[in-house]
C-alpha cells in the first residue's frame, strides 16, 4: 500500500519553509499531495490562482511524486480520505504551532481515526518565517531585502509585480 500524505496550507504567500516541508514530504512518502486550501478566516494577499501558479512553479523541480490539489471547502481529513492519504504532514516552528497542532491532531483523529498526523520540526532558519510574517513585511521600508530571503524566487518576483500600496494584507 502506497504511503500517501497531504501537506495543506493557504500558502499566502508560499515561503521557503513551505518549500522545505514539501521537499521533506516528497522524500518521506510515496506520494505527497500539496493541498492549497481556502482559509475563510484570512483575507487573501495573493488570490488562489496566483498561489496555485506559484506552487506549480515551486513543484517543477521536485520528484514526480508531488502533486498540487485545490481544496475549496470541507474538512482536511475528509479531503485526505478522498485522496487515499493515511497521513497529514504538518510543520512545527515553535511552541505556539505545537499547541495549535496538538488540538488539531486530536480533533482530526476523532473525525478520521485511520489518518495520522506526522510532524516535522522546521530548521532554525525557518522558525520565525510564516506567510503572515511575509505579508506584514511587504510594503514596509526596505521590505524587498527581507522578503527575498523568506520566499522562493518566483514568489518574490510575483510580489514585486504587485501594487504593494493596493494589496490586501
Amino acid at each position: 500500500m502506497a504511503r500517501i500524505a497531504v501537506y495543506a496550507g493557504s500558502f499566502d504567500p508560499p515561503t521557503n519553509g513551505h518549500l522545505w516541508m514539501i521537499r521533506q514530504g516528497a522524500a518521506l512518502f510515496d506520494e505527497l499531495v500539496v493541498a492549497l486550501a481556502v482559509n475563510p478566516d484570512k483575507m487573501g494577499f495573493l488570490d488562489m490562482e496566483q498561489r496555485s501558479e506559484l506552487l506549480q512553479i515551486m513543484l517543477r523541480d521536485l520528484p514526480g511524486n508531488v502533486r498540487l490539489e485545490i481544496v475549496q471547502h470541507g474538512f482536511l481529513v475528509d479531503f485526505a480520505h478522498q485522496a487515499g492519504a493515511r497521513f497529514l504532514l504538518r510543520g512545527l516552528r515553535n511552541t505556539t504551532d505545537f499547541e495549535y497542532e496538538k488540538s488539531m491532531a486530536r480533533i482530526n483523529a476523532m473525525m478520521e481515526p485511520d489518518i495520522q498526523s506526522i510532524y516535522l520540526m522546521s530548521p532554525s532558519e525557518f522558525e520565525q518565517v510564516s506567510s503572515s510574517f511575509v505579508r506584514g513585511f511587504t510594503g514596509a521600508s526596505g521590505w524587498e531585502r527581507w522578503v527575498k530571503s523568506f520566499v522562493p524566487t518566483a514568489v518574490y518576483e510575483a510580489i514585486l509585480e504587485m501594487d504593494i500600496k493596493g494589496c490586501r494584507r
